[in-house]
């Protein structure tokens, strides 16, 4: 692994000494690398001071999300969201939980001043799944993914830096928060299924006549690959808003969103690709193709990188 990109380098770079609150950031980093593929090699495309924030917002999301996805056996994924909200209680009365997670977040959030009411929209979405809904439109699935995707982009948002006021740029956050979610509900349709939850909304999908229980038949359908071919037309629409926001960011965070835009607008790519039959497949962008899409930025990182560190040494 190159020096730059080693854990201790981000670290150093962000000015993180504390042993207890380095390990914490570690942890952080050790679930987007196990969790997060794409988002994970995104952000080794980010200055290195930056990348320790983005690896802890993504260790809370997952976090949050594994208890109610996968819960542990006996659990109560209400109570452990409970437990959850009361250390965002902590991190926002400023202290430092136990847990390594949210002690990374308690300095993440001070560091960066990322808002209260964030985290509070992002637990509630989380609560709607335990008891799962049917929506009808894309405007009551609207609320839902405001919470679940839309405050994902807006809690990374000062971490990636603007050059101009923070305003300007939150639509381009919450459309990429909502392309990357509207892509995960068109790749996990069938997984989605087996937990009990539909969010394609209903009257977009009666359109084509195609019902929940069509969809439980789980086998091809013209009908079924027509709303499918709809949805991920939708979906691409809003992953140019989500590209209209990136001159909006600072310049050396645009290579991490218009890499993280261009892989995960690929998993459309694949579904395309598998003619839309995906109940039973999951539709994955190859790691040649995420390679190829992330090799060059990631050399020029590199470079600069490697020369910053050179002329340090130097003086």
């Amino acid at each position: 692994m190159s020096a730059c990109f080693r854990p201790n380098r981000e670290l150093d770079a962000a000015g993180i000494t504390e042993p207890a609150l380095r390990a914490a950031y570690t942890e952080c980093r050790r679930i987007n690398a196990h969790h997060g593929r794409t988002f994970f090699l995104a952000t080794r495309l980010l200055p290195a001071r930056a990348r320790p924030a983005a690896h802890t917002l993504y260790g809370f999301a997952r976090m949050a999300d594994e208890l109610v996805d996968n819960p542990a056996p006996g659990s109560d994924p209400a109570a452990e969201l409970d437990r959850v909200a009361a250390m965002v209680d902590v991190v926002f009365d400023g202290g430092t939980p136990d847990d390594p997670v949210l002690a990374a977040l308690a300095d993440t959030v001070r560091r960066y001043g990322i808002e209260r009411g964030l985290f509070d929209a992002f637990l509630k979405s989380m609560r709607r799944d335990l008891d799962p809904i049917e929506y009808r439109t894309f405007a009551e699935l609207g609320d839902y993914m405001y919470g679940s995707a839309a405050v994902i982009g807006l809690q990374m948002l000062p971490v990636f830096g603007t050059v101009g006021p923070l305003a300007d740029a939150t639509p381009g956050a919450i459309a990429l928060g909502e392309a990357f979610q509207l892509t995960n509900f068109l790749r996990d349709v069938g997984e989605d299924l087996d937990r009990g939850r539909l969010y394609l909304p209903s009257a977009e999908l009666a359109a084509f006549g195609v019902s929940r229980s069509l969809l439980e038949e789980r086998r091809p359908d013209p009908r079924i690959r027509a709303a499918l071919a709809y949805f991920v037309a939708r979906t691409r629409a809003v992953y140019r808003r989500a590209e209209a926001g990136v001159p909006l960011l600072r310049p050396e965070s645009r290579p991490c969103v218009r890499t993280a835009l261009t892989l995960y607008e690929g998993i459309l790519d694949e579904i395309v690709a598998l003619d839309y039959d995906i109940l039973t497949r999951r539709a994955v962008v190859p790691k040649s193709r995420r390679l190829v899409v992330a090799l060059p930025p990631l050399a020029t990182v590199w470079a600069r990188e490697t020369l910053r560190g050179g002329r340090r040494l130097r003086s």
